[in-house]
């Protein structure tokens, strides 16, 4: 009798705990979120916006769901990302200005705490909070201390690079002195070294599907955030992708531009009547290099192809593993870059010159790519991987703020391009909403700003054609650089030394390589974005840098 009620009470107890268990834990069935962030990445580099590197798992990518072709971030790494994982603005999210580049006068001024501060709650704190797993792998430069990293701010687990860039090899060199050696960190804590075979693309991907395999059992949605370094400098990259784009190039940096522009127009992702940016001035005319220039310049870009041809095939490996683990049709995957090609060459870094810190590196033409190098692929190349679109990286020319974007999963339209002008910012409240969760009032106790951004779910099923309306301001600042947007138009000073420093006006869409000013035709425009430019920095709190 005693054993009876012993099982009796046993299997009541089961009853009960499954009774109490929540129910969207048993049977969670919201998608899954894979956010995947390449660095320095050129807007026609990969295939479906007319690159000639093979990228086949993202050209899926885009054939499975919806391409933007109009889509901004920043100028550079940190400011877009404090917004792509806070759905507001840089200068409210506590990267006003790269940490490495705050000037004295920013220092301490709120928005430019150099971390992901506190007047926002992170993605991946909102997502926890609302039922999801969370997961991070790659370069965060939200923050180098204990108290903002990764962990600190929402990620469960997380493998992570904490500095803007380093080698892609387990040496850890920065690619600057004050970030060197460069920092890591797993779970909340700096690592004294990484892994012998360690090699960015790989180790990043292989941490992330451990992670998301450890927890499957709970059968709860989880957000997974890929974010590669490659393809920032140093260009680095194992064989068989080392060797696979000598010759490639041998043509230069100009012939390549007039290559990429010819193919984006082909493919449609700029009209047909778009113009060809002008070579920069500060970009040397090819035919007036030395043989021995162009083959430092020429290995540098083989290089680099052959990074995003790896960074595409580790991405490839996280698509099977979600399809063999059956997760592939629940998960809406997300692809962007954190801003265009990087112009610098490596010497061009804060400090990069002093003897002590060049002299642990090999400079030789024929180590470029391998562990010990340090190169950076410079201007030219970076003009080239922007194809139609003018300027590259640390400018807000539209090379330095347009990125590709590639949006695919349940619910999402099919092989669809979308021309609709959206932002950074306007990811995390896509992602609230297809998650269905709310982004809080407040947050541990704290009021937290609310997002600026908005959800592109409209545009992503088809319901909408636009996000923001044709007399809405939208724009951004870094560095004095300045720029602002309305309808196709857009106001903007592009800062020294890649530009004059003073305002013009274009159409950025029937002329994304901004190659005819339209301000002396139009003052009353340029006039009221240079209007909402100023209403925009007071509202923000910009803080004009002082070198």
């Amino acid at each position: 009798m005693r054993r009876c009620y012993l099982h009796c009470l046993s299997l009541s107890m089961i009853l009960l705990v499954m009774a109490c268990t929540p129910a969207d834990q048993a049977a969670d069935t919201r998608p899954n979120i894979l956010l995947v962030v390449a660095d320095d990445l050129g807007w026609t580099d990969i295939g479906s916006y007319g690159g000639e590197i093979d990228t086949p798992h993202l050209d899926t990518l885009a054939q499975q769901g919806v391409k933007f072709t109009d889509f901004h971030v920043s100028v550079s790494c940190s400011p877009t990302r404090s917004m792509l994982l806070s759905g507001n603005d840089n200068h409210v999210a506590g990267l006003g200005n790269m940490g490495e580049l705050m000037t004295d006068n920013q220092r301490g001024q709120p928005g430019y705490e150099g971390h992901l501060n506190d007047r926002v709650a992170s993605l991946a704190e909102v997502l926890r909070d609302g039922g999801y797993r969370t997961y991070m792998a790659g370069k965060w430069h939200l923050g180098h201390e204990e108290g903002s990293l990764p962990f600190d701010r929402g990620f469960e687990r997380s493998f992570s690079m904490l500095v803007g860039g380093a080698s892609h090899w387990a040496d850890m060199l920065g690619i600057l002195p004050m970030d060197d050696p460069a920092t890591y960190s797993m779970d909340g804590k700096h690592l004294e070294s990484l892994p012998a075979d360690f090699y960015s693309s790989k180790s990043y991907a292989d941490f992330l599907m451990d992670a998301i395999r450890e927890n499957l059992s709970d059968r709860r949605p989880f957000l997974a955030y890929l974010a590669f370094t490659a393809v920032h400098d140093p260009v680095h990259v194992p064989e068989p992708w080392l060797s696979k784009y000598r010759g490639k190039y041998d043509d230069g940096y100009e012939a390549l531009k007039t290559t990429r522009w010819q193919a984006a127009k082909e493919i449609g992702v700029v009209p047909q009547s778009a113009e060809q940016p002008d070579r920069h001035p500060m970009t040397r005319p090819w035919d007036e290099l030395s043989a021995e220039e162009r083959a430092v310049e020429v290995r540098g870009m083989e290089v680099y192809a052959g990074m995003l041809d790896a960074m595409d095939y580790h991405y490839g490996r996280v698509v099977d593993f979600l399809k063999d683990i059956g997760e592939y049709d629940n998960t809406v995957i997300i692809f962007l870059s954190d801003n265009g090609a990087n112009p610098w060459y490596s010497d061009e870094y804060p400090e990069a010159n002093s003897s002590e810190f060049r002299n642990q590196f090999d400079f030789s033409l024929e180590n470029i790519g391998n562990p010990g190098s340090n190169y950076a692929y410079g201007i030219g190349f970076a003009s080239g991987s922007g194809g139609p679109l003018d300027k590259f990286k640390m400018t807000v020319g539209e090379g330095g703020i347009r990125t590709p974007v590639l949006i695919s999963g349940p619910g999402i339209m099919t092989g669809q391009q979308s021309n609709a002008f959206a932002y950074v910012w306007d990811i995390m409240p896509t992602i609230l909403e297809i998650a269905g969760v709310e982004y809080p009032a407040e947050f541990q106790g704290r009021k937290v700003e609310t997002p600026r951004g908005r959800s592109m779910m409209g545009l992503l099923d088809g319901t909408l054609e636009a996000i923001y309306g044709e007399e809405e301001y939208v724009g951004g600042e870094m560095g004095d650089g300045k720029w602002m947007r309305k309808g196709d138009y857009k106001a903007v000073v592009v800062a020294k030394p890649y530009g004059a420093a003073t305002w013009h006006l274009f159409n950025v869409v029937e002329d994304p390589g901004e190659t005819r000013d339209l301000s002396a035709e139009m003052p009353e425009m340029l006039e009221e974005l240079k209007a909402a430019w100023d209403r925009y920095a007071e509202d923000v709190g910009v803080v004009a840098s002082q070198g």
